[in-house]
């Protein structure tokens, strides 16, 4: 599973749309209205966001990183993995089917 946070809901439908159409993820949840608070440039930064879940295997990672990488508008993107250690099997099936598994 891959957590990435966006600027708004539109920049997150966008970054959902591509991966899922590239079977870069099976699925992507897109959860507005999210407020962030980070440190950058020195001081700390409040501002919206919203959050972007994306399910993939585990092998694709790495890809999904990179493209994400490629379309975001961020200097450095929030992009982090977290693994599912387990889950409905035909769920985690389907995941695996969409993603070319």
């Amino acid at each position: 599973m891959i957590y990435i946070t966006a600027a708004d809901r539109e920049a997150a439908l966008a970054l959902a749309r591509a991966l899922v159409a590239e079977r870069l993820a099976a699925c992507a949840n897109v959860l507005d209205g999210a407020t962030s608070v980070y440190w950058w440039d020195g001081k700390v930064c409040e501002g919206p966001e919203a959050v972007l879940i994306c399910k993939t295997r585990a092998d694709l990672v790495d890809s999904v990183i990179k493209r994400v990488r490629e379309l975001h508008d961020y200097a450095c993107p929030c992009v982090v993995a977290l693994p599912i250690e387990t889950g409905n099997p035909a769920y985690l099936d389907w995941i695996r089917t969409e993603t070319g598994g």
